[in-house]
């Protein structure tokens, strides 16, 4: 537990960043979840358009320190593909 008064303001701190980058998370796996959707669906034209709203999303993640760059650079690669591969 913390006892110093900086320990005690760190742990605030993590409880506080934990929450937002929780919310960013949720935020970028539904981004994800659409794109994989559209998918199963095998809907190229949807599959695409999620795709290109998922990489903004995906991006600002990194820029926020959520991911790491190149943990995002390969779930693009790997999602643009099976896009590609539809149809």
């Amino acid at each position: 537990m913390a006892n110093t008064p900086q320990s005690k303001k760190r742990a605030r701190q993590n409880e506080r960043r934990y929450a937002v980058n929780k919310a960013r998370r949720s935020r970028i796996r539904t981004y994800l979840r659409k794109v994989e959707e559209a998918i199963a669906s095998g809907d190229k034209d949807a599959a695409a358009e999620a795709l290109k709203a998922a990489q903004p999303e995906l991006m600002r993640g990194v820029t926020r320190g959520v991911f790491h760059k190149n943990t995002a650079a390969r779930k693009m690669s790997r999602l643009s593909a099976r896009v590609k591969a539809i149809g």
